[in-house]
């Protein structure tokens, strides 16, 4: 069975998806969204990660992006069952053991319910600015994998030596309330995919349509196989974005919209590709919108996926 999260509103608001009533939003409305997901049997809520914006791609991206970890954190005190997930974490921007001292934290507060989403990061500004390695970020990344797997696992003094980072006889606690944190990588790119497969507990693709995604899926899998690893991986997949019903407003021509069984019957698609978590958006005028729509999904579409 595919399962669905959501990528949380108002804490990020580029222009490519934020609706027009996030902008006067605020903590009360992330609640009430994050609330609703756990009444709805959402899988995950997630939250994004940029530190700065720079003013070339303001415009575009908004500079509003609030702190995954202090967002997480403040949602896993008022829900009890939904996974929190940082899609992504850039994680590149920062040393592992300051990125794992957080994630760790939160993994405690909310009795293991985190799970460590990952990316490249694609800003060069933001590297820049904080000191981190713009143009080796892949690199960066893969060795931060391993040293992040270190530092969340059980032992209090984790030990990483690597081409970049080097750590042991260093405590940290709280430990992470899960033995295993799940690392899922974020990224399309061939590179981003071969990562996902080698080193990744799941895939998040970005965005990938349907007529590309089938085919990244055959190749995480592949490559999975030829390096021996049989360890299961869960595959993601961002859905269009839905209507459940006819809107009666302008939704955007690429919305898929209309009863219930349609667009599960749409959206089972995805469970026949090989996906097993879609993240799921919908059009709104208003957060009491936006929460129906979710109710409605989850009572509507949900049961026939």
């Amino acid at each position: 069975m595919v399962v669905y999260g959501m990528q949380l509103p108002v804490q990020s608001q580029s222009a490519l998806y934020a609706e027009s009533w996030e902008a006067a939003a605020g903590p009360a409305d992330l609640l009430a969204v994050a609330r609703a997901a756990e009444v709805h049997g959402f899988d995950y809520v997630a939250s994004c990660d940029h530190v700065a914006i720079p003013r070339r791609l303001a415009g575009a991206m908004s500079t509003v992006w609030y702190d995954p970890v202090a967002t997480l954190a403040y949602l896993a005190a008022a829900t009890g069952r939904v996974r929190l997930l940082s899609h992504v974490a850039v994680v590149g921007l920062r040393h592992p053991l300051v990125t794992a001292k957080a994630y760790a934290t939160l993994d405690h507060l909310s009795g293991g319910r985190l799970v460590l989403g990952v990316g490249a990061g694609h800003v060069r500004e933001e590297f820049e600015a904080v000191g981190a390695d713009f143009a080796g970020r892949g690199g960066v990344l893969d060795e931060t994998i391993d040293a992040l797997r270190a530092a969340l696992g059980p032992e209090e003094f984790p030990e990483h030596h690597g081409e970049r980072f080097s750590f042991r006889d260093l405590g940290q606690r709280p430990r992470p309330a899960q033995q295993r944190v799940p690392v899922w990588v974020g990224g399309s790119s061939p590179a981003a995919v071969r990562r996902a497969a080698l080193k990744g507990d799941g895939w998040l693709p970005q965005g990938d349509p349907r007529d590309r995604l089938a085919g990244q899926i055959v190749t995480l899998r592949r490559l999975r196989e030829e390096a021996g690893i049989v360890a299961p991986i869960t595959v993601g997949a961002i859905t269009e974005a839905l209507y459940v019903g006819e809107p009666g407003w302008d939704a955007g021509r690429r919305t898929l919209s209309g009863k219930p069984q349609a667009l599960a019957e749409s959206l089972r698609a995805y469970g026949e590709m090989g996906v097993d978590q879609i993240q799921v958006r919908f059009r709104s005028r208003s957060r009491n919108e936006l929460t129906d729509q979710m109710g409605a999904f989850a009572a509507e579409v949900a049961p026939h996926l």
